[in-house]
C-alpha cells in the first residue's frame, strides 16, 4: 500500500476522527500488526499540537494463555496502578484512538465462561470511573489488518496478498480518496439531513419486519434525539468522528419496549467467537429466548453480563447499498459489518442522545429509560426487504425504510 494513501488515512483519523486540539493528550490501542502505521498516527497527532501521544500495545494471543493459566479472580481484578491510570484519563481527559486488527476467531474454543465473568467483573471496577469522563472525551475506531484477519477475509490469497486487499477494502470504504477530509464533511452534512427529518417527527415506536421472520417492534421516547456521523464532547463542545468508516444514522429505545424476533443477516464477531445464523426473541423488552447455528453458548455468555445485556441499548439504520455491502466483503469486524446493514445492539444504551442530558446525572438518564450494562454489542439485522415503520404517539405512521433503503 503507497504510504501516501496510509499518511492521508492516518491524517484523517487524527483530524477527523479525534480532532486532536493543541495540547491534549491522546492515547492509542493497538494490536502488534501494523506498527508503522501506529507511528504514523502518532506522528500525525503531534502534527495537531498533541501534548503527549501514548501507545497501549496488546496482542491476542496473550489473551488466550491469561484465559487458560489465570483463575477467574486475577484475570477480572486491576492493580493499583491500573486503577490509578484509569482515574488518570478522568482529569486529562484524553483522546482515544482504537486501531483494530484482531483476528475474529482469535479467542475461539477458550473457556468462554471464565472469560465472560471476569470480565464482567472487570468491567464493574472500571465502569464508575469511566463514568466520570462519558461523553466528554473524543474518541475514534478505526482498523488496520492484521494478518489472520485478512487470511480471514481473503482465504484464497496469500498472507501478503490478503493483507493488501484488506488494506484496499477498509481505505476505500473509510472514504480516503484524493480528499478524504473533504469527502467526510459532505458525508457529515447529508447524515445530519437524515437526522433534522428524523427528529422532527416525534416517534414512539419503530416496527422491523422482513423475509426471513424479523417482526420486532421497540419503543421509543419522544425526548430521545436521532444522531449519526459526527458529534460533539461534552464540555469542550469539540466536534470528532466516533467510527470511521459509519454509514449508520442510530437512536437509543427505551428499555422493557421490544417486542418479537429478530434475526441476524450477518455473523457477529464477539471475543474473539464467531456466533452465526442466530435469532433472539424478546418479550418486555428482554431477551427470553436465543438460538444460533454455531456458539450459541457464547451468545447466552453475552446477554447474561450484567442485568442490562439482555435488553437493547441501540436501532441504527443503514441502506442496503450502502458502501460496505456493495464491496460484496463480509469482514467479520462489527466496525465494518455493522456498516453494512441495518444493525441493534443490546446493552448499554447512549446518554448523550437524550435531550438535555448536560444538565442531568447519568443515573437520572438511566431512570429515564436509557438502558445501562457493561457491554455494548452491534448485532446486524439488515436485508434487502427489510421494511421499518416509524410511529407516533398519536398513530401516524412514517416509513423509515422500504425493500432495505431509506424511504425518504
Amino acid at each position: 500500500m503507497k504510504k501516501t494513501r496510509l499518511r492521508k488515512y492516518a491524517e484523517l483519523i487524527a483530524k477527523v476522527g479525534v480532532n486532536v486540539k493543541k495540547g491534549q493528550e491522546v492515547i492509542v490501542q493497538a494490536e502488534l500488526d501494523q506498527p508503522e502505521f501506529v507511528k504514523m498516527v502518532v506522528d500525525e497527532c503531534y502534527k495537531l499540537g498533541a501534548k503527549k501521544v501514548s501507545v497501549d500495545w496488546s496482542y491476542q494471543p496473550l489473551t488466550r494463555s491469561h484465559v487458560r493459566y489465570c483463575s477467574a479472580e486475577v484475570l477480572g481484578s486491576l492493580e493499583d496502578w491500573q486503577l490509578a491510570k484509569w482515574e488518570r484519563q478522568t482529569e486529562v481527559i484524553p483522546c482515544k484512538i482504537y486501531l483494530m486488527s484482531e483476528d475474529p476467531d482469535g479467542l475461539d474454543g477458550i473457556n468462554m465462561k471464565k472469560y465472560a465473568t471476569a470480565m464482567a467483573k472487570r468491567g464493574k471496577l472500571i465502569k464508575p470511573i469511566r463514568q466520570k469522563m462519558e461523553n466528554k472525551y473524543q474518541w475514534c475506531i478505526a482498523a488496520v489488518p492484521g494478518a489472520a484477519w485478512a487470511k480471514k477475509v481473503f482465504p484464497e490469497l496469500r498472507v501478503n496478498q490478503a493483507i493488501e486487499k484488506l488494506w484496499e477494502a477498509i481505505l476505500d470504504t473509510s472514504r480516503v480518496n484524493d480528499d478524504p477530509i473533504g469527502a467526510w464533511d459532505e458525508h457529515n452534512k447529508d447524515l445530519a439531513k437524515r437526522c433534522e427529518y428524523l427528529n422532527s417527527l416525534g416517534l414512539t415506536k419503530l416496527v422491523y419486519k422482513a423475509s426471513n421472520g424479523t417482526d420486532l417492534t421497540v419503543g421509543l421516547s419522544p425526548e430521545i434525539i436521532f444522531a449519526g456521523g459526527g458529534e460533539n464532547a461534552l464540555g469542550s463542545g469539540i466536534y470528532f468522528n466516533p467510527n470511521i468508516p459509519s454509514e449508520e444514522i442510530f437512536t437509543s429505545p427505551i428499555k422493557g419496549e421490544a417486542e418479537g424476533i429478530v434475526y441476524s443477516s450477518k455473523p457477529l464477531a464477539y471475543n474473539g467467537a464467531l456466533i452465526e445464523n442466530f435469532s433472539m426473541r424478546f418479550e418486555g423488552g428482554k431477551v427470553v429466548e436465543v438460538k444460533a447455528e454455531k456458539n450459541e453458548d457464547v451468545l447466552r455468555e453475552l446477554i447474561a453480563m450484567d442485568e442490562g445485556a439482555p435488553y437493547l441499548g441501540e436501532c441504527a439504520f443503514v441502506p442496503y447499498t450502502s458502501p460496505i455491502r456493495e464491496s460484496g466483503i463480509l469482514f467479520y469486524n462489527t466496525l465494518f459489518d455493522e456498516n453494512a446493514s441495518c444493525h441493534l445492539a443490546i446493552g448499554r444504551g447512549f446518554t448523550n442522545l437524550y435531550r438535555g442530558y448536560e444538565d442531568m446525572t447519568e443515573e437520572e438518564i438511566h431512570a429515564k429509560g436509557i438502558n445501562d450494562s457493561i457491554v455494548h454489542e452491534d448485532f446486524m439485522i439488515g436485508t434487502a426487504d427489510m421494511s421499518i415503520t416509524g410511529i407516533t404517539a398519536d398513530g401516524k405512521e412514517f416509513k423509515i425504510f422500504e425493500r432495505g433503503e431509506w424511504a425518504f
